[in-house]
């Protein structure tokens, strides 16, 4: 969340980023008096215990010299029962401060364009020339089916619509294509982990998917504890520092992580019906970092060029796009979104996202670091795709397709496919 005290020191500043955001005014306003309000109380709670203090040392003095302290006595008990309301209301409002501040998003950084939605998004540069194909092109979805490689009416029938088996080759394709990417970061500097799938409310809240979005979440309810599908592995990657202090001289720490992702994709009806595009469940590579804020815009630029690097290694062409302030994330301070080029849609589509959420994740799951006086202050918390697997799998498909039917494999994937060079009627079992 963002710091308090934005709203105290810079009110009008702080507001003017937030309503490039959609905040309505009224909301910081609300948030600012309670706040104040909150410090009135603690003021007051303050002085009523010093009173307090004074009188039980008088009672004290009057016990050892046998004089009659019944009177004062009262006036204890009085004050502890006014300390005793002042807290109950002090609490009561620091919940209410915190819950309303808990749904207030990042403030957008210097230089993120201004912008209502993905219409404003501003392009930063392309790579790689579109394919252009002598025969009609086809949908990565009916290449798929016609190999026999992706069964997306097996999905539905056993969990529903979004939902899809990948078989034989195609099966080995998904597999090719996150295990080249985790061997691409480790060789970036990515520690690799293997992260929990299920998550606490916790987790949820520390990198801002909760209280705002627990309408797009699977979750389930073991022994009485409710736990979250994750979404992504920015989630466990991120919070597996949470209440932590961390050393200056490890920072940056880049971990990475390929995991199941699970969305119920709501309010999303109509959209990308077809296809691996938006998926239910979907596999995806993530990469999280945790820098020092002077380190953290540079991290994001490399970070960015991480996934392009798999793009390009990939032959796919691509651009990138810095979001505007009404298109970026909850929790992003500034995003860069990668686009891949789609043949059949004749469109560039999100394939990654790579975002700097600078300390607002960090104050919410409490990650910190030591400065060069030993001072703990709030990290820096990065995340990125590297890249959406599924998606990636559609781009080749579509990107790689010939007139016959089958898909050439990148060459880098190659050894990664067991030598086969094209998937084709005759070799997609695998066998």
């Amino acid at each position: 969340m963002i710091d308090v005290r934005l709203l105290r020191d810079q009110f009008e500043e702080t507001l003017q980023k937030e309503q490039n955001r959609g905040v309505v005014k009224e909301e910081l306003e609300t948030i600012k008096d309670l706040d104040e309000k909150r410090r009135e109380l603690i003021a007051q709670t303050e002085q009523l215990k010093q009173e307090r203090n004074v009188v039980s040392d008088t009672i004290g003095q009057l016990k050892r010299n046998k004089e009659n302290a019944d009177d004062k006595i009262k006036e204890m008990q009085a004050l502890g029962q006014k300390v005793k309301v002042l807290d109950e209301e002090l609490k009561g409002v620091n919940q209410e401060q915190h819950d309303r501040l808990a749904r207030i998003p990042n403030l957008p950084a210097e230089g993120v364009p201004v912008g209502e939605d993905e219409n404003e998004n501003v392009e930063i540069h392309r790579h790689g020339e579109p394919r252009k194909f002598p025969f009609e092109i086809k949908a990565h979805w009916d290449i798929g089916e016609a190999l026999d490689i992706l069964d997306f009416e097996a999905g539905a029938k056993v969990s529903g619509a979004r939902f899809v088996y990948y078989k034989g080759l195609g099966a080995r394709l998904e597999r090719a294509v996150y295990n080249f990417m985790l061997d691409q970061h480790q060789a970036e500097g990515y520690l690799e982990m293997i992260t929990p799938y299920l998550v606490n409310d916790q987790a949820m809240y520390g990198t801002g998917q909760f209280p705002k979005f627990t309408e797009d979440v699977y979750q389930i309810t073991n022994e009485g504890q409710d736990l979250t599908l994750i979404p992504t592995a920015e989630v466990p990657l991120t919070n597996y520092f949470a209440n932590e202090i961390l050393n200056y001289e490890d920072l940056p720490i880049k971990v990475t992580a390929l995991s199941p992702c699970f969305r119920s994709e709501a309010g999303s009806a109509g959209r990308d019906t077809r296809g691996l595009i938006r998926m239910h469940q979907f596999n995806k590579v993530e990469m999280v970092k945790i820098a020092r804020p002077d380190q953290s815009f540079e991290e994001l630029e490399s970070m960015t060029k991480n996934g392009e690097n798999i793009l390009e290694k990939l032959g796919l062409p691509y651009r990138r796009i810095v979001l505007c302030t009404g298109d970026m994330g909850f929790s992003a301070s500034k995003t860069y979104d990668l686009e891949v080029w789609m043949p059949n849609q004749d469109t560039y589509r999100e394939i990654s996202s790579c975002s700097n959420c600078i300390d607002f994740q960090a104050r919410r799951a409490q990650i910190r670091y030591r400065d060069k006086d030993g001072k703990p202050q709030l990290v820096h918390t990065l995340n990125g795709s590297g890249l959406a697997v599924g998606r990636t799998v559609a781009a080749i498909i579509e990107n790689y397709q010939n007139e016959d039917g089958s898909v050439t494999i990148p060459e880098v994937l190659v050894p990664y496919m067991g030598g086969v060079t094209k998937i084709t009627k005759e070799n997609a079992k695998g066998f």
